[in-house]
């Protein structure tokens, strides 16, 4: 199968990539800034399948023409999709009353309005064979998060999202289901995870740690596959229980 996923320089997306092509499938994904990172992804998907195609591009995912003009060079290509992982998001947490215009608007254009321009700019070729998985990912914040309303806000946005296209486009073979990881191990955690943040996704999940990368990718497969075919417009938690935060 043809996989294209977004955000997929590093962290869940490039997990995500591994997989698919560990899997023998091919894969296009987008990056905005790390070309370094980006190569890097492409040359471990190499080593690990020689036979499979990487492939990565720089794209800007609120840029609607940008992703058209993506959907065109996969399809130009790879001849087809098959699986579509919007993936890409980005976080500027602060207190409701606080948060700026732009760190509202910035959450919200990517996380959310990139997830409809790619999902737009693919279904079509989905519809012309009648097949497609469309797999979002969302977030334990999707319930509300403290600090974090414009992140919480697209997380939640994405389930109206999948259920809508799962609607729309069932009938026509094309499903669309949402993962939704709790705390995932990534440098993007790490990085904006203080230590005491750490202990109390520790002690609070009910394996003692955080998740995987590659526990987080092995759900999207799932939902890609051609048995799940009866598996549309849902939600499945990647969170060890935990499905409460202050």
């Amino acid at each position: 199968m043809i996989f294209v996923v977004t955000g997929g320089s590093r962290g869940i997306g490039a997990a995500i990539v591994a997989t698919a092509v560990a899997a023998g499938h091919d894969v296009a994904f987008t990056y905005v800034q790390n070309a370094a990172a980006a190569g890097s992804v492409v040359e471990a998907a190499r080593k690990i399948n020689p036979t499979c195609r990487c492939m990565a591009a720089c794209v800007d995912v609120r840029d609607s023409e940008a992703v058209d003009a993506f959907s065109t060079k996969v399809l130009d290509e790879f001849g087809t999709v098959d699986v579509v992982v919007s993936n890409a998001g980005i976080n500027r947490n602060a207190l409701l009353m606080s948060m700026s215009d732009d760190e509202w608007n910035d959450v919200l254009a990517v996380n959310l309005s990139g997830a409809f321009y790619i999902a737009r700019a693919f279904l079509p070729a989905m519809l012309e064979k009648r097949f497609g998985r469309f797999v979002f990912l969302s977030s334990l914040s999707r319930d509300g998060l403290s600090g974090q309303a414009n992140y919480a806000a697209t997380k939640s946005g994405l389930l109206g999202l999948s259920r809508t296209i799962a609607k729309e486009y069932g009938k026509r073979g094309i499903t669309s289901n949402v993962v939704a990881p709790g705390m995932i191990d990534t440098d993007l955690s790490r990085e904006n995870m203080s230590d005491t943040h750490a202990r109390f996704w520790e002690e609070n999940s009910t394996l003692r740690r955080v998740g995987t990368a590659s526990e987080v990718a092995a759900a999207v497969m799932f939902f890609a596959q051609q048995d799940a075919a009866y598996i549309n417009g849902t939600c499945l938690p990647v969170t060890s229980a935990l499905d409460w935060v202050p």
